[in-house]
């Protein structure tokens, strides 16, 4: 049996203006470092070992994860690819999600946000973005997982949701109703089939 928690970064500065933020590279708020903070409290309360910790190339993950590791005091290998990014929102990065929702009208801004496979303007929709987050998932964590090795993801709202969408067993039209709140810890306990045997939301 093998522990996989999975952390969306604290609040982005962006996240506090309600703009899309996809791939800029952008640093967390505030808020964002005391909710990376209290998460690593949070985890830390677990007393459990992480055999290696995953993360995106965006700075709001990766200091996450630097935050997370001081709280709970290890340092377990760090693997950053680009695998992990949020999904890209194309033209709307940047821009204020209330105004786009003026200009465009709510549904459309929603669907934009929460579909499967309905991409914004030269942006990726969630499938485009699971296309490459699942491949490094299977790869470099699930066989980790199988393993019985205990493996700790930090990255972003929708590449996590790609995953979750994988190891959940979701449809699309459930995975349009998950929404993953800023560090807020998913612990899933996963069996050498690779199936989930637990699933526990985390209070911080």
């Amino acid at each position: 049996m093998a522990k996989l928690l999975l952390l969306r970064h604290g609040q982005s500065k962006w996240n506090l203006e309600n703009k899309f933020t996809g791939w800029v590279d952008i640093e967390l708020s505030e808020q964002g470092i005391e909710e990376a903070k209290r998460a690593g409290r949070a985890i830390d309360a677990l007393k459990t070992a992480w055999a290696a910790a995953h993360t995106s190339r965006l700075k709001r993950a990766q200091h996450t994860l630097d935050i997370v590791l001081e709280e709970i005091h290890q340092h377990p290998p760090i693997f950053i690819d680009s695998a992990l990014n949020e999904r890209h929102y194309g033209d709307l990065q940047g821009l204020n999600k209330d105004e786009m929702r003026k200009t465009f009208g709510e549904e459309q801004v929603h669907i934009w946000r929460r579909s499967y496979d309905v991409p914004p303007p030269h942006g990726e929709c969630l499938a485009d973005t699971a296309k490459r987050t699942l491949p490094y998932f299977r790869e470099y964590i699930l066989k980790d997982l199988k393993a019985g090795k205990n493996i700790l993801v930090v990255a972003h709202g929708n590449s996590l949701r790609s995953i979750v969408m994988e190891i959940e067993k979701l449809t699309p039209e459930q995975i349009l109703q998950l929404n993953m709140d800023t560090g807020v810890p998913y612990l899933y306990e996963i069996n050498s089939s690779g199936q989930i045997i637990d699933k526990k939301i985390i209070s911080i």
